[in-house]
């Protein structure tokens, strides 16, 4: 094969791929969008990611061997 031949497949199958995820991301954003919880909103994670981060830092020093 021609070596011209075959870097425009590869840049063709590459540009096919990009498309299709393109069509994936496009979708996903929709899916996200008309979700009634939206990301980053939630004040129940943010409270309980605070207690765990606090009892994860009282057993801190058994963890590492109480230096």
């Amino acid at each position: 094969m021609n070596k011209n031949m075959i870097i425009v497949i590869v840049l063709t199958v590459l540009v096919i791929i990009s498309a299709v995820q393109a069509v994936q991301l496009s979708g996903l954003k929709e899916k996200i969008m008309s979700s009634p919880v939206k990301a980053g909103v939630s004040s129940s994670s943010t409270s309980l990611g605070q207690s765990t981060s606090a009892s994860s830092l009282d057993n801190l020093p058994q963890m590492v061997g109480g230096c």
